[in-house]
C-alpha cells in the first residue's frame, strides 16, 4: 500500500495493493493493523454507499459539531473527488485540492476533520463507497455551496446535476466561524 499526502495537510491518497491475473484481482481495502500504521484512525463506525448518473454532482457537505472523518474510494466507475479546508488558522484555510478516484485506478483518500467534501461523477454512473468516524447527523450537516466564487473549484463538468439541498449550500462568508474548525 503506498500512502501519499496531497497539497493539504491531513489529506492522504492511498493507492491499496491490488493482485491480480486473468480472472480479477484482489485488494485489501480496510485492515486496522495495516492503515492504523499510517495514521489513519481505526475507528469507522458507519458504512455508507452512494449510486449516482453521470453529471452527478454531490456536496459539499461536513458536520460541525459531530464532524466526519472518512475514508473514500470509488466501487464502479469514476468520479473527481474534492476536498476543501475549512480548518480557520490553517495556512491552507479556504483552499480545495481534487483528484479522479475510479474502479479502474483504485485509489482511496482519508478526509480528516475539517473538511468539506464532494465529488462529481465523471463515468456514465458511479458506485461511491465510503467510512465514516462519527454517525451521520441531518441536524448538524451543512453544505458548502459548490460553486462558491471564494473557493473557486475548478470542476470537470460544465452543468451538474445537484440536488435541491446542494443547490441551496451556503456561500463560505454566510457559514459562521462557529461553524467551521480550528487548526
Amino acid at each position: 500500500m503506498k500512502v501519499s499526502e496531497t497539497d493539504l495537510k491531513g489529506i492522504l491518497l492511498i493507492e491499496p495493493d491490488a493482485f491480480g491475473d486473468d480472472r480479477g484481482y484482489f485488494m485489501e481495502t480496510w485492515s486496522e493493523a495495516r492503515y492504523g500504521e499510517q495514521k489513519i484512525p481505526t475507528r469507522f463506525v458507519q458504512d455508507n454507499l452512494s449510486f449516482s448518473k453521470n453529471g452527478v454532482l454531490r456536496g459539499l457537505h461536513f458536520q460541525n459539531p459531530k464532524p466526519q472523518g472518512k475514508l473514500v474510494s470509488v466501487v464502479q466507475g469514476e468520479v473527481f473527488d474534492v476536498v476543501v479546508d475549512l480548518r480557520v488558522g490553517s495556512q491552507t484555510f479556504k483552499k480545495w485540492w481534487g483528484t479522479k478516484l475510479s474502479s479502474e485506478n483504485k485509489k482511496q483518500l482519508f478526509i480528516p476533520l475539517g473538511f468539506a467534501h464532494g465529488f462529481v461523477v465523471l463515468s456514465g454512473s458511479a458506485l461511491f463507497f465510503y467510512k465514516c468516524t462519527e454517525f451521520y447527523d441531518p441536524k448538524t450537516e451543512l453544505t458548502l455551496l459548490w460553486n462558491d466564487s471564494e473557493i473557486g473549484i475548478d470542476w470537470p463538468v460544465r452543468n451538474p446535476v445537484v440536488s435541491e439541498k446542494d443547490g441551496k449550500g451556503l456561500r463560505l462568508g454566510e457559514i459562521g466561524k462557529e461553524r467551521l474548525f480550528g487548526k
